[in-house]
């Protein structure tokens, strides 16, 4: 019987991030810049459960805005910060690109996809903050 592999080991505790992070602020900052609607951090760094420190969510109307937003927050991270994502998926339907940095995972979602799944319900017990520009986060 052929042996599973194991998945690589994610350290979400190695380094606790905030939303003046400059990771938070760059991906904040690349999604703007695409003209990402409704963009909302989830503070998840104090449930127990939770597999990130924040979920940076936002809406584009198209497949084609979708993927621009969700490269343009890992070119502008790669060349800001020199990091890669943990993994991205979506990008064969673009109807939800994730987009995951460990300890920041974002989710660009058309509309109707976000109305669907409703992550702020999901995760209602995280603090929530609205990002219009990025110097000045609405929290809720």
């Amino acid at each position: 019987m052929n042996q599973l592999k194991s998945l690589p080991a994610r350290d979400k505790a190695a380094t606790r991030i905030t939303r003046n992070s400059k990771l938070f602020k760059t991906i904040i900052n690349a999604i703007l810049e695409r003209k990402g609607e409704n963009i909302i951090s989830l503070d998840l760094r104090k449930i127990p459960e939770a597999i990130s420190d924040f979920f940076i969510v936002c809406e584009a109307t198209t497949n084609t805005q979708v993927k621009a937003i969700a490269d343009a927050v890992q070119d502008d991270v790669k060349a800001v910060l020199n990091e890669l994502p943990f993994k991205s998926e979506g990008y064969d339907h673009a109807k939800w690109i994730l987009v995951d940095f460990v300890n920041v995972i974002v989710h660009v979602m058309q509309p109707e996809t976000r109305r669907f799944y409703k992550l702020e319900d999901m995760w209602s017990d995280a603090p929530l903050a609205e990002h219009t520009d990025p110097q000045t986060p609405k929290k809720s």
